[in-house]
């Protein structure tokens, strides 16, 4: 299973901090030990929404977008779904968050789920630097790894 880390960031809101970049770049390295993982970034979500049924594969990716109205998982828990996805035979998996207005109606009722990062409201790069210490953290779960302790 690849696993797409995606955001919707605008190229005049892109920050030129290169600590937040340097995270998502560690993390996503540090998952793709365990799976074929990247990071994309895209202008729009027509672009994005557009990207998605292009990309090789028997079926279009299962898609998780990242919601304020999404599901909220421990985890461990975000490990057994990754597990679940990956063990059901998903080719490509994509995780995504949204433009600052939050996703539309319609990628909503194309995703395979939502999920949320807490009630609290992260700009986009610290989003993007959790969201991908959790998929790591999960693979780690998944893998054994001491890397989660458990608390």
């Amino acid at each position: 299973m690849k696993i797409t880390l995606a955001a919707i960031v605008p190229r005049r809101s892109r920050s030129k901090a290169d600590a937040f970049e340097t995270l998502i770049a560690e993390y996503t390295k540090r998952a793709a030990r365990y799976t074929p993982t990247d990071s994309q970034l895209f202008e729009s979500e027509p672009e994005f929404l557009a990207w998605l049924p292009a990309q090789p594969g028997r079926v279009t990716p299962y898609t998780i977008l990242l919601d304020s109205r999404g599901k909220q998982l421990l985890s461990e828990e975000i490990a057994t779904t990754l597990g679940g996805l990956r063990d059901q035979g998903t080719q490509r998996l994509v995780l995504a968050i949204g433009p600052a207005d939050g996703w539309s109606e319609k990628a909503r009722s194309q995703a395979g789920s939502l999920l949320g990062l807490g009630r609290i409201t992260l700009p986009h790069q610290l989003a993007r630097v959790v969201l991908a210490e959790q998929v790591y953290r999960a693979l780690t779960i998944l893998a054994g790894h001491p890397y989660h302790s458990g608390h």
